[in-house]
């Protein structure tokens, strides 16, 4: 299988902590789209050029963070389950794995995309709301995290592994120190193996860009 991705998304790293998490094995393509040339060879292989897509065993396209994680469940019965067997522990996790990107992935892009030092307008007011619904989200996440380890149980799942990567990126942007229960998981999860092979890509990624800046100037 081929992966092609780019460590500072956080969908990718979702497929990546699902990967790592199924202990499969798989070829690392990865693909920075804002590169002309790459865009036009990946776009070539696939048209919509979006970010992470696998390439199967049997040469099929998946192009969806959450798809790709659930081939991985069916395919592979190695490592975690990411998808439980029963049908309303596999309901809920699919609810919180949309619920995450629907309320933490999509709201922190739209931050992040304001807090750009070439955006043509940083509207602080627009970047107010967004901070608010997040802390929201997260409050109610904390309070569900008050019963349980992981976010839909005892056991890791794919929902976790839409959480991990935003709740990262939430660290650094909002203060979080009141939730107490989000603080014991996510010091959890930076112990989880899996996570600390995602960040150690996430931060080679960040040194390279740091890098290119560097050259540049």
């Amino acid at each position: 299988m081929e992966l092609f991705y780019h460590p500072l998304s956080r969908y990718s790293q979702k497929v990546l902590l699902s990967l790592y998490e199924k202990q499969v094995n798989f070829y690392p393509r990865v693909t920075d789209l804002r590169d002309p040339v790459t865009r036009g060879h990946f776009r070539a292989l696939f048209p919509l050029a979006r970010l992470p897509m696998l390439k199967c065993l049997d040469g099929r396209l998946l192009p969806d963070a959450s798809i790709i994680a659930e081939y991985l469940d069916h395919r592979f019965d190695s490592g975690t389950r990411l998808l439980p067997e029963d049908p309303d522990r596999n309901l809920e996790v699919r609810l919180y794995d949309r619920l995450i990107d629907q309320d933490l992935n999509a709201p922190l892009f739209q931050l992040d995309k304001l807090r750009q030092p070439q955006a043509d307008k940083q509207d602080s007011l627009q970047i107010k709301s967004l901070e608010k619904s997040l802390k929201l989200a997260l409050e109610a996440l904390d309070l569900r995290l008050a019963g349980q380890h992981w976010l839909c149980g005892d056991s890791l799942t794919l929902a976790d592994c839409a959480f991990i990567p935003c709740l990262s990126r939430c660290q650094d942007l909002l203060s979080l120190l009141e939730l107490e229960h989000l603080a014991r998981y996510w010091q959890q999860a930076q112990l989880r193996g899996a996570w600390v092979l995602v960040q150690e890509e996430v931060d080679l990624a960040h040194m390279n860009e740091l890098n290119g800046l560097q050259t540049q100037i």
